[in-house]
């Protein structure tokens, strides 16, 4: 079984705000051109979580780091 790091976890690990981060993350996943694998998986509704290591998880640490 894979290993999944969800957001919360990501903010406790990085120290911001899960209700920033969302909204960054929304805000990111809307533009497809600079960030693809973000729009990719961003499904409305579903909480954000990604496999440890994954492309998804890399853009959303260098967007909310």
């Amino acid at each position: 079984m894979s290993d999944i790091i969800t957001l919360k976890q990501l903010c406790a690990e990085l120290k911001i705000d899960s209700r920033e981060a969302r909204e960054r993350l929304r805000t990111a996943a809307h533009d497809p051109k600079k960030h693809p694998e973000l729009a990719k998986l961003h499904k409305p509704r579903a909480p954000w979580s990604w496999v440890k290591g994954s492309a998804g998880e890399k853009e959303a640490r260098s967007i909310l780091g």
